[in-house]
């Protein structure tokens, strides 16, 4: 599989990286039960398929994630780039919750080191901005915490412009790890731009948009979610009406792009992502090893122009018209 380089200076990451969410199991976001020995048979496939890194974060499975992942690369680490995140805290209780204090970034690093049984992590990011922490103290921890080799890179994630720039102010930023899909498009206007300018990478997540980009989702799909789903339970807004209906429509006029190069709609969406030149991978969640074998086939080729025209075109006829 191709690599990118991270950002100015940084490691060279495949197109697709491995997305460990939903492999933490059945927590406070409602991803339902997960078998470990299937997400570490997930994880040796991704790795086989040639993806060398594994996005994973403390608070996926409050820790279970991070124990997974370590698991699965045993005997293997150093041929494995392995990302976290640190944050978002948890109590006895499972209640989560932000904290981005300097204490707090250190004690979750070490928890983080223990639980991936390694002595560093290669790429650590502030998983959400805590409005109640100058975010100057907390990237002045993460800086500490690079310069005692505990972690390889620092990076961000959900930041926006503002918070870049303080950063970039103390420290250079090597990643930012944004949502970005065929739907969710805001980023484009200041935030890739300024990634670009400032040579930050891009960690691209949910290029599928939690699986409604798939093309296997049905029209009475909302009807079936559990109480517990965290799409029903967060309300949120890409599985409410009207917006859900547009997306499918929108999938529906995907779906003869994609065949014209004998791809799946999915795959399309991924090489989309990965078209625009500040990206450098995505962040492609599996929970088996069928879906990492299909996933991999949106990188590796380019979209040509009248295709992209054309997905735009129907992206103005369905979702701009939200």
């Amino acid at each position: 599989m191709k690599t990118r380089q991270l950002g100015k200076d940084g490691p060279h990451l495949t197109e697709i990286g491995l997305g460990a969410w939903a492999i933490g199991g059945s927590w406070a976001w409602g991803w339902g039960e997960q078998d470990d020995q299937e997400s570490i048979a997930t994880i040796h496939r991704a790795l086989e398929l040639g993806i060398n890194w594994i996005d994973t974060a403390a608070v996926y499975g409050l820790g279970h994630a991070e124990e997974v992942v370590a698991r699965a690369v045993e005997g293997n680490r150093k041929e494995v780039f392995i990302a976290t995140k640190c944050g978002l805290v948890w109590d006895d209780r499972g209640r989560v919750r932000n904290n981005n204090r300097p204490e707090s970034i250190r004690k979750e690093c070490e928890d983080s080191l223990r639980r991936l049984n390694t002595d560093y992590i290669d790429l650590y990011q502030i998983h959400w901005p805590d409005n109640n922490v100058p975010v100057e103290d907390s990237w002045g921890e993460m800086v500490r915490l690079k310069e005692e080799g505990k972690v390889l890179y620092i990076g961000v994630s959900n930041f926006g412009v503002d918070l870049l720039e303080r950063c970039q102010a103390i420290h250079p930023v090597q990643s930012l790890q944004p949502p970005y899909n065929l739907v969710q498009r805001d980023i484009e206007t200041e935030i890739l731009p300024w990634c670009q300018e400032h040579q930050v990478g891009v960690v691209a997540y949910s290029p599928l948009l939690s699986g409604l980009l798939t093309g296997k989702f049905t029209r009475d799909f909302l009807q079936t979610l559990k109480e517990d789903d965290w799409r029903r339970r967060q309300n949120h807004p890409m599985f409410t009406e009207p917006m859900y209906s547009r997306i499918l429509d929108f999938v529906d006029r995907l779906r003869p792009i994609a065949e014209k190069h004998e791809k799946t709609v999915a795959q399309l969406a991924i090489a989309w992502v990965l078209m625009h030149p500040a990206v450098t991978s995505a962040i492609v969640g599996a929970r088996r090893p069928s879906q990492i074998e299909q996933n991999v086939g949106g990188a590796g080729w380019s979209i040509p122009d009248e295709d992209m025209a054309a997905i735009q075109q129907a992206y103005e006829a369905t979702i701009a018209q939200a």
